[in-house]
């Protein structure tokens, strides 16, 4: 049995570990990928743009979190993709794989962002959802885990990946990474961490 302490410098290892990528694929140093992660949320907000939010499971909930903290305290404009209703006639209907792609494709308009959370950086459906936010031409920030040759990590503006191993540890540390990025959005802009 693991102790506490092993369990969360885990975590704290990964977070340490974080690795950041741009489009090509080009490493950054994670204090970069944050500045640049708040200058395209800057920029999103001067043209009244659109964040979208896409996860699943647990990633799903954070999406929600997420877009929600980011409307209400960010003052931008974000929804997330969790709709259960939206989810399941789309998984029913058209196919799983486009739960999150079709949705985008109805509601993202250029200069809109997307921000994809996977700890495996393999489902299906947000690849997908990636591949068709590169056709709309829209950017996307993507956060994953678990394999280093995950497929996420080659679809974004923006890749981090926390090389962690378990779920809840990819999870926990996505979670910090979200509000890490929006704490330095909010201070950049004069109004502080929550």
């Amino acid at each position: 049995m693991e102790t506490w302490n092993g369990y969360i410098d885990e975590i704290v290892t990964g977070l340490q570990a974080v690795k950041v990528t741009d489009r090509h694929g080009a490493s950054l140093a994670a204090a970069d990928g944050f500045a640049r992660w708040v200058e395209l949320t800057h920029t999103l907000s001067q043209r009244d743009g659109c964040l979208f939010f896409i996860g699943n499971g647990g990633s799903a909930g954070m999406a929600s979190h997420m877009a929600t903290d980011v409307c209400k305290n960010g003052r931008l404009r974000a929804l997330t993709l969790t709709d259960p209703a939206l989810l399941t006639a789309t998984g029913n209907d058209v196919s799983f794989e486009q739960t999150f792609s079709l949705p985008l494709e109805r509601l993202a308009r250029p200069g809109d962002q997307v921000i994809a959370i996977s700890s495996s950086g393999e489902s299906p459906n947000i690849v997908r959802a990636l591949e068709a936010a590169e056709a709309i031409g829209i950017e996307a920030i993507t956060l994953s885990g678990k394999q280093p040759g995950n497929r996420a990590r080659t679809l974004g503006v923006l890749n981090f990946y926390v090389p962690l191993s378990r779920y809840g540890w990819a999870e926990s540390a996505h979670q910090v990474l979200l509000h890490y990025w929006f704490d330095q959005y909010l201070s950049a802009h004069g109004q502080g961490p929550l």
